[in-house]
C-alpha cells in the first residue's frame, strides 16, 4: 500500500504498480497519519480498527496491513476502478 499524507481529504485513490493507493488527510507526526489510514480503513472494509493492523511501514509512504478475513471481495472490488 502506498500512502501519501497531508491530503486534502482521504480517499482511496486506485491501484498502482499492484500497491492501494491511498491518500491521507492527516499529518505524517505522531502517528496520525497511520491512525488515520487505519480507521478509514476499517470504515471501508466494514470491521473494526482493532482488527486491522500496520506489519511494515510505521515511518514510510509504502506500508504492509494485517488485514482480517473477508476484506478480499473489497479489495477486489477497488482494484477494478
Amino acid at each position: 500500500m502506498k500512502v501519501t499524507p497531508g491530503a486534502s481529504r482521504t480517499a482511496i485513490k486506485g491501484v498502482k504498480d499492484g500497491r492501494l493507493c491511498v491518500q491521507v488527510a492527516a499529518a505524517p507526526e505522531d502517528g496520525k497519519a497511520n491512525a488515520r489510514l487505519l480507521s478509514f480503513l476499517a470504515k471501508t472494509f466494514g470491521v473494526p480498527k482493532t482488527a486491522l493492523s500496520l506489519k511494515t511501514g510505521e515511518k514510510s509512504r509504502l506500508k504492509m496491513l494485517i488485514l482480517p478475513p473477508g476484506c478480499e471481495n473489497t479489495i477486489t472490488s477497488l482494484e477494478q476502478r
